[in-house]
């Protein structure tokens, strides 16, 4: 095996052709090893916390809110919240409904509403429609992006604006009509 196919042909030549001098003080500094860094034993349960004391020297990560919001991440996690939202209102219920169905049948439902004050009802309507409207009409939007469409910045935009006025229009129109 050549010493070219290794590649320590260049570092050998530095070595073979230096002056004398100068390969003294490279093996004189090498003998000599200084350390700027103390070290000292510790028992290995010491270990947890200086792992502690390290990461409370670190500094943050940049945080969402050091960012100006914009309405495709602010419209993602309102995606999120909606459908989590809604997802426990129809679990809680059908789980109520199956522990105590005599007590969450409809005609108790329907005796209750009618005891609630009519602003108390308003209330609840738009609570419950905005989320169901909103995350209805963007999954409609994340199909159209899975098909390939408005896959660009202004596309994801007009879609996102598309999204809040019809959830706008169609919340008025459950909780009124």
């Amino acid at each position: 095996m050549s010493i070219r196919a290794v590649g320590i042909a260049p570092s050998l030549r530095r070595a073979a052709f230096a002056p004398k001098f100068a390969r003294n003080q490279v093996a004189l500094r090498s003998a000599i090893v200084k350390r700027g860094v103390q070290t000292q034993s510790l028992p290995p349960s010491a270990s947890e916390g200086i792992l502690n004391e390290q990461r409370l020297k670190r500094p943050s990560s940049p945080h969402f809110t050091i960012y100006q919001p914009q309405l495709t991440w602010l419209g993602s996690i309102v995606h999120r919240v909606a459908g989590a939202g809604l997802s426990v209102l129809l679990y809680g219920f059908s789980l109520a409904y199956l522990i105590a169905p005599g007590t969450f049948d409809s005609a108790h439902v329907i005796e209750f509403v009618a005891g609630v004050p009519d602003y108390l009802k308003t209330t609840a309507k738009v609570v419950l429609a905005a989320p169901f409207a909103f995350h209805g009409f963007n999954g409609v939007r994340h199909l159209v992006w899975d098909t390939g469409k408005f896959m660009n910045v202004k596309g994801a935009y007009s879609t996102g604006y598309a999204v809040l006025g019809a959830t706008a229009l169609s919340t008025v129109y459950l909780v009124w009509f």
